[in-house]
């Protein structure tokens, strides 16, 4: 295998790649429906509309955090990621699996009657672009990767 070399403004200062700022949006898109529920639950009074807005049927809402799990994990290890490396590693596949079940969740709720929206348009063309990034860039292969590898 051919080693991949990266600036050095990639690393912090104990010597680990940092992670991107994409890494970051594409937490946030995975994390969305968490997004959401932090939302609703700071705005009280109005909370309850916009989960009906974004969710009308609750029993999508409860299961659209579950593909949120891995980042919301991610956003909590991030900061102490070379303490668990082996957890860390496995994160890097989850959140794939998670961006898969996504990429699949809104077309699988157009099959099923919801109609088409431009959001969820939006929510797939960002899924697939998410998951393309997730696969293919080496930086972040290089941060998911064991330290002895």
């Amino acid at each position: 295998m051919k080693s991949i070399e990266f600036h050095p403004d990639d690393y912090d200062s104990q010597g680990r790649l940092r992670l991107p700022l994409l890494f970051w949006g594409v937490l946030l898109l995975q994390a969305r429906t968490w997004v959401l529920f932090i939302i609703a639950g700071a705005s009280r009074d109005q909370g309850n509309t916009l989960l009906n807005l974004f969710y009308p049927d609750r029993d999508n809402f409860w299961l659209g955090l579950i593909p949120g799990i891995p980042a919301m994990a991610a956003f909590l290890l991030s900061g102490r990621r070379q303490h668990y490396p082996r957890l860390w590693h496995s994160l890097g596949w989850l959140l794939i699996i998670a961006q898969l079940v996504l990429l699949c969740w809104q077309p699988a709720l157009w099959y099923v009657g919801e109609p088409v929206s431009g959001v969820g348009i939006a929510l797939v063309i960002a899924d697939i672009v998410a998951l393309f990034w997730l696969l293919t860039w080496p930086r972040l292969r290089a941060i998911f990767a064991l330290p002895h590898e």
